[in-house]
């Protein structure tokens, strides 16, 4: 007399099934993990290059440029017209790219002083003062201030990582330049929670370790 489990070829077929199924379900969320994550980069390299785009040492590299084509199509003279019409609109493009950084950090060189002088942010230093943690009205009044001058700043955090509302709080009060030990009182959280926050949010989003001296760089370009 034998003693065990018997497995028909039915009951086979069906464990072969599932083993297969389950097989190919975990390939597919391993590549959708993966276009997800690669989805993510491609974001933050798009803000960054932006960012980029906007500084003055981009400024210097197209005014180099500039000067380099300026003196190709002098050298080039009436010759060579449809390479001196690439050029022409090559030095027009850097031109225009240029004024429009120029403008932006005008617009981000004004942002601070009409922040540091919003209702919120004169309630923020008495909160500071007094030793009390900001408020559901301020919350929302300072991102409304901080959206009024840095368009679509919520919307990008938010496309990066679904934060949760401590994650939002650090991170706005950064973009505002709010230092870490304060942070920690406006939102009723240790320092050290803070800066965990802050390390953590940058290696979610980046998906590398990072300092939160990083995390802060990172939203100051958004």
């Amino acid at each position: 007399m034998t003693s065990g489990l018997v497995l028909t070829d039915r009951e086979w077929f069906l464990i072969i099934i599932g083993v297969v199924v389950y097989a190919v379900l975990f390939v597919v969320t391993v590549q959708n993990s993966r276009r997800k994550m690669l989805a993510m980069h491609e974001k933050i390299r798009t803000m960054q290059a932006l960012q980029q785009a906007q500084s003055q040492q981009s400024i210097a590299q197209n005014e180099a440029k500039i000067a380099e084509l300026e003196t190709l199509l002098k050298k080039l003279g009436d010759e060579n017209s449809l390479l001196r019409l690439e050029l022409e609109e090559k030095k027009a493009t850097l031109d225009y790219n240029n004024k429009v950084a120029r403008l932006e950090n005008e617009k981000r060189e004004q942002a601070e002083t009409v922040i540091f002088a919003s209702d919120v942010y004169r309630r923020m230093q008495e909160y500071l003062n007094s030793g009390r943690s900001m408020t559901h009205r301020d919350w929302t009044e300072l991102t409304e201030v901080v959206n009024a001058i840095y368009t679509g700043f919520t919307e990008k955090l938010y496309s990066l990582y679904r934060m949760s509302e401590q994650d939002y709080h650090v991170s706005l009060l950064i973009k505002v330049r709010v230092q870490p030990r304060d942070i920690a009182l406006l939102t009723a959280h240790s320092k050290e929670s803070v800066a965990s926050t802050r390390s953590r949010l940058y290696q979610k989003v980046f998906g590398q370790k990072g300092s939160s001296k990083d995390w802060d760089d990172f939203v100051l370009t958004l």
